[in-house]
């Protein structure tokens, strides 16, 4: 009887890649084999092949980085081991009608948290805006909205895909009647379309000249939605405010030096879910310093470059956003990984 040839796996570059990214981290070279052998590679094989990557000059320069980033992870640990030792790690400050100079000293340049209350009490929005005053003015214009949301585990990573153009009547009707989703949102994303399409509604928001610089309220980005909308945990490339118009949003927050915590796998992405945090999937996230607030109508959130923050709608709710600060906010031109993590 003619033996039947036994398929077996080829080792091509991505497995070398494996090998290592896992000979890096610190796996034991004897898992590694089980783990080739058991997906179909020659024992003999995958032998050769990590023993080539361990003597391989690349890896040991490789190394070197490791271990460069892991002084830097170690030097981030320690920051963050000293800021959770203040009896108020977990708490952000409210303050009312701040000084520009307050600000600057004490949150924008401390990379520190705070809700602001006051500056907004001069918008004609908080009076105005509603769900009927945005039908009554701007009701026929066509916005652009993000849907298909529930159905995409990444949706926010995957967000040009889900714009869609409507009327923005036709939207809010979609509001009043959702109770609680995450289907369909109206972000910053958005902003480039219907900064134009729905241009009177600028009109109702009044710059605030204490912190940011301009005076045309278009700098800022228009975010609506129902109760139930998330923007899951990620960082910004720059300081930003939230200002609350309409509804409440629970906002959580963590510290720029818990980056070694917080499994930032893509961009400023990271797979940790803030409605129910997995603990067992990410324990590193047990030691991370959660804050939580609620942000009502009228509060502002100072988000400072870095923070990760994951941001759920309680109620329908409207909020504008702006990064336009009187001090520096560029912090892009020396952002390098893109396309690296």
């Amino acid at each position: 009887m003619e033996a039947r040839a036994v398929l077996r796996t080829a080792v091509t570059d991505d497995w070398r890649r494996w090998i290592g990214e896992n000979l890096l981290m610190g796996s034991d070279p004897a898992s590694i084999h089980r783990a080739m052998t058991d997906a179909g590679i020659a024992p003999k094989e995958a032998e050769v092949e990590i023993n080539a990557a361990m003597a391989s000059p690349y890896l040991r320069a490789s190394e070197r980085l490791h271990a460069r980033l892991a002084k830097r992870d170690w030097m981030l640990e320690s920051i963050s081991k000293l800021r959770r030792m203040h009896p108020d790690a977990k708490t952000v400050e409210r303050r009312h009608r701040i000084s520009r100079d307050e600000f600057l000293r004490e949150f924008y340049s401390q990379s520190k948290p705070v809700i602001i209350t006051g500056m907004m009490d001069d918008w004609p929005a908080m009076e105005k805006w509603s769900l009927d005053y945005f039908a009554a003015q701007v009701g026929e214009r066509e916005v652009e909205v993000q849907f298909g949301r529930t159905s995409d585990p990444n949706f926010e990573i995957n967000g040009p895909k889900h714009k869609r153009k409507m009327r923005f009547g036709e939207y809010i009707d979609m509001v009043r009647a959702a109770g609680v989703t995450n289907d369909f949102y109206m972000t910053a994303n958005n902003s480039g379309h219907n900064k134009q399409a729905i241009r009177e509604l600028w009109q109702d928001v009044i710059q605030i000249p204490e912190y940011l610089k301009g005076e045309d309220p278009s700098e800022g980005f228009f975010w609506l939605g129902p109760a139930g909308t998330i923007t899951p945990f990620h960082h910004d490339l720059t300081n930003n405010f939230m200002a609350q118009v309409i509804g409440r949003k629970r906002v959580l927050m963590i510290p720029s030096s818990e980056l070694p915590r917080t499994y930032n796998h893509l961009h400023c992405f990271t797979p940790v879910d803030g409605c129910k945090i997995d603990y067992d999937q990410f324990p590193a996230m047990r030691d991370a310093t959660v804050q939580e607030v609620i942000l009502s109508p009228g509060e502002i959130l100072f988000l400072p470059v870095g923070n990760w923050h994951f941001v759920e709608g309680l109620d329908v709710s409207c909020t504008m956003s702006f990064t336009n600060f009187v001090f520096d906010n560029e912090f892009t031109s020396f952002y390098k990984t893109y396309n690296a993590v």
